[in-house]
C-alpha cells in the first residue's frame, strides 16, 4: 500500500513540474519584445543638459536617465543639420552612403505647391530602397509612432513617413512649417489637424509641444500589451523662442537679460529666460512620458535613448544666446559646421535590469550605430539591413565588453561653403569652404586640444595623408547632392 501511495504522490510531483516547466516555457515564448523610445531633440547644444555640466537650465528628468543608465561623452549627430541627421539616425548610414545629405527642398518647388495646395512642401522623400528603423522593427511585429519633426518627405510622396515604417504620424512634416511652435495646424498621418487658438505670432492656445506629448502617452496607452517603437523627433529648442509664459518665469527673475541685436524668427521679450525654459520644457515632456512607462509597469521592458540632432545653434540667431549658456561647451562651431561644436552632441540610454547606472563611456560612436544597436539589444538583429555603415554598441551599453570599435567616423555636408570631416581615433581631420576655395585639410589632436584650436596638419603629413586617403574611400558622390571638388 505505502509504495503505490508513494508511486502515486511522486507522479503527481512530476506532473506539477512538467506543468510548470510547461507553463514557464510557453511563457518565455509568448513574452513580447522589448519596447524602444527615441527622444531626439533639436538643436540641442552637447552642455545644455545638467548631466552633461550645464550651470543654468535644469533638467532633471534627462538627467535621472543618465543617473539610472549610461552618458556617452563622445557621441556625434549623424549631420551638423536637421534633415540629413535624421535620415541618418534612421538607416544607419553615414553622409558618405546617405540618400539625404542637406536640407534642401526638391526642386519644382512651384509644382509640389501646386499639388499640395500649401506652403509647405517638404524635403526631399527618402526613396523606398533605403530600409528605416521603423520599417525593420516593425517587420517584427512592433507598433510603430513618431511624433514631432519629419523633414523626409511629404504625405502622398516616397518620403512619406507612413511609407517608410510608422503606424501613425503626428506632427509637422515640413521643416519651414516647424519654425512656429504655435502653427495653425499639424498632420495626423497625411490629414491636416487645425489647432484652436493659434492665430497670435507668439504665444497661442495650443503649444506643439504638448501636442507631442499628448500623442506620445496616447500610443503607449494604446499598444501597452505589444511592442511599440516611439520616435520623438521634438522641435524645441530649435528657434523660434517660443514656450508658455509659465515656463519662462521659472527663469524670468534668476537669468540675467542683456540687449541683444535680433536677426530672424520671432523676437521675444526674455530671450535667456526663454530660451532655458524652452530646454527644461522639452526635460518636462521626456518626465511625463516616463511617468506613464512606470505607471504601466513598462520602464524595465524600454530601452530609452535620448539625443540631439546637431550642435546649438548661431549665437544671438532670433535671441538665442549659445556663448551665454556655453551650449557646446569647450567644442568650437555651432550648428552647420563640422568642427565638435556641430556634430558632437549628448547621448543618454537607459534600460533598468540591462544598462548598467551610473555609467560614462568614451568611446566615439555617432547616429547611424543606433540602428545596429536597438535591434541588437531588442533581439531583432535579424531586421538589419545589409550595407549600414553602423556598429552594434550594445557590448558598451550593457557593460559586457568586447566593443569593436570604428575604423574611422566620417561626415560631407555639401553646404555651409562645403565641409568634410573625419574622425581616427584621436586624430579628426576638416576640411571648410571646399565649394569655394578648394581641398585644405586641418588636423587636430582631440584628447589634447578637444577645442580644435591647434592645426597640426604641417606637423604630421603621413597622419594627413592617410586621413585623406580614408576621405575618399569613405564617399559615393550623389546626384541629389553634388559636392564641388570632391565629386
Amino acid at each position: 500500500m505505502q509504495s503505490i501511495l508513494t508511486l502515486w504522490w511522486r507522479s503527481c510531483v512530476f506532473a506539477v513540474v512538467f506543468c510548470a516547466l510547461v507553463t514557464g516555457l510557453q511563457s518565455q515564448e509568448t513574452k513580447r519584445k522589448p519596447n524602444v523610445i527615441v527622444f531626439l531633440a533639436d538643436d540641442l547644444g552637447y552642455q545644455e543638459l545638467g548631466c552633461y555640466g550645464q550651470k543654468y537650465i535644469k533638467t532633471p528628468n534627462i538627467d535621472a536617465l543618465a543617473a539610472n543608465g549610461m552618458r556617452m561623452t563622445h557621441f556625434y549627430s549623424g549631420s551638423p543639420v536637421c534633415a540629413p541627421s535624421r535620415g541618418m539616425l534612421l538607416t544607419g548610414k553615414h553622409s558618405g552612403h546617405a540618400y539625404v545629405r542637406d536640407n534642401r527642398n526638391p526642386k519644382g518647388l512651384d509644382d509640389i505647391k501646386a499639388t499640395y495646395q500649401w506652403e509647405f512642401p517638404g524635403q526631399y522623400p527618402i526613396p523606398p530602397e533605403e530600409v528605416t528603423l521603423a520599417e525593420a522593427l516593425k517587420s517584427q511585429g512592433y507598433a510603430t509612432g513618431a511624433m514631432g519633426k519629419w523633414g523626409l518627405g511629404h504625405f502622398g510622396t516616397i518620403g512619406d513617413p507612413n511609407k517608410q515604417g510608422f503606424d501613425l504620424f503626428y506632427g509637422f512634416n515640413c521643416q519651414v512649417h516647424a519654425h512656429n511652435h504655435y502653427p495653425k495646424f499639424l498632420w495626423r498621418n497625411g490629414k491636416k489637424e487645425v489647432l484652436p487658438g493659434n492665430d497670435r505670432t507668439l504665444y497661442g492656445e495650443t503649444f506643439s509641444q504638448d501636442r507631442f506629448i499628448e500623442e506620445a502617452v496616447g500610443f503607449i496607452d494604446a499598444h501597452q500589451d505589444d511592442p511599440f517603437f516611439l520616435f520623438m523627433p521634438f522641435t524645441i529648442p530649435h528657434l523660434s523662442i517660443q514656450v508658455p509664459q509659465w515656463a519662462v518665469d521659472w527663469y524670468a527673475d534668476d537669468i540675467e537679460e542683456e540687449a541683444y541685436e535680433h536677426r530672424g524668427y520671432l523676437k521675444h521679450p526674455k530671450p535667456r529666460a526663454g530660451y532655458a525654459a524652452m530646454v527644461t520644457y522639452l526635460d518636462y515632456g521626456v518626465g511625463l512620458i516616463m511617468n506613464k512607462l512606470r505607471s504601466l509597469g513598462l520602464e524595465e521592458d524600454t530601452l530609452v535613448i535620448f539625443t540631439s540632432d546637431n550642435g546649438p545653434t548661431y549665437d544671438r540667431l532670433g535671441g538665442s544666446d549659445s556663448d551665454f549658456f556655453e551650449s557646446a561647451g569647450v567644442f568650437k562651431g555651432l550648428k552647420g559646421s563640422v568642427y565638435e561644436g556641430g556634430i558632437r552632441v549628448p547621448m543618454v540610454a537607459s534600460w533598468p535590469g540591462k544598462i548598467p547606472a551610473g555609467q560614462t563611456t568614451e568611446e566615439p560612436a555617432a547616429f547611424w550605430d543606433l540602428m545596429p544597436t536597438i535591434l541588437n539589444m531588442t533581439g531583432n538583429k535579424e531586421a538589419l539591413p545589409p550595407n549600414v555603415d553602423g556598429i552594434n554598441l550594445a557590448p558598451t551599453l550593457l557593460g559586457k565588453g568586447n566593443q569593436s570599435s570604428h575604423a574611422y567616423l566620417y561626415w560631407e555636408f555639401p553646404a555651409y561653403g562645403g565641409q568634410q570631416a573625419l574622425r581616427m581615433g584621436n586624430w579628426k581631420a576638416v576640411r571648410q569652404n571646399i565649394i569655394r576655395n578648394g581641398i585644405q585639410t586641418e588636423l587636430y589632436d582631440l584628447k589634447a586640444d578637444p577645442s580644435e584650436s591647434t592645426n597640426l596638419a604641417s606637423k604630421h603629413p603621413s597622419i594627413v595623408s592617410e586621413m585623406e586617403k580614408l576621405m575618399k574611400e569613405a564617399r559615393v558622390p550623389s546626384e541629389m547632392y553634388p559636392f564641388k571638388n570632391l565629386d
